[in-house]
């Protein structure tokens, strides 16, 4: 599971994280994926740019990032943007947020937390798919179980495995 693999089912974008213009990033339900950049390899800052979460710093010491960091994968991190429970979500909000969270703004979750670890995240990569809110939790889990069966662990970024309903905990393999 690569950038091609993403560009082949259908993920759109495609921009570094520096030169994104929001606006460009469709208003509906999706998956989005933050990848590095060709030759791209990881360093790491003492402390994260990204904002505090219910009183807790999001910065880790190296050793942790560096067991998390897996060799050779494009991908480092896949997400998902519901619609909200007023229906007012979606990828760009996400997107935004997950931006503004990098920046130092308090977030509403941190997942993907660890990508504003590292330096240079302006020169990373996003990209976007949508998909209909109902199909969100399946695709998600799919994209996370073929990264781990091509990888032998999560991205980067992904601190917890998607699943779905009938997936069973231990494994994520369907039952």
């Amino acid at each position: 599971m690569d950038r091609k693999t993403l560009k082949a089912d259908g993920f759109a974008g495609f921009r570094t994280l520096g030169s994104l213009e929001i606006m460009r990033v469709p208003q509906g339900t999706g998956l989005f994926a933050v990848m590095r950049p060709n030759e791209y390899e990881p360093h790491f800052l003492k402390k994260s740019t990204a904002g505090i979460f219910k009183k807790k710093d999001p910065s880790l010491p190296p050793e942790p990032l560096l067991a998390e960091w897996v060799d050779g994968a494009d991908i480092l991190y896949i997400g998902k943007a519901g619609p909200g429970s007023k229906g007012n979500r979606g990828l760009r909000r996400q997107v935004q947020e997950f931006l503004d969270f990098g920046k130092g703004k308090p977030p509403g979750h941190w997942d993907g937390r660890l990508i504003w670890q590292l330096t240079h995240t302006d020169a990373l990569i996003v990209a976007w798919k949508e998909l209909p809110a109902e199909e969100l939790n399946n695709a998600e889990a799919r994209y996370h179980a073929e990264f781990v069966e091509a990888h032998g662990k999560l991205p980067f970024a992904n601190l917890v495995q998607a699943r779905t309903k009938d997936q069973r905990p231990e494994t994520g393999i369907p039952d």
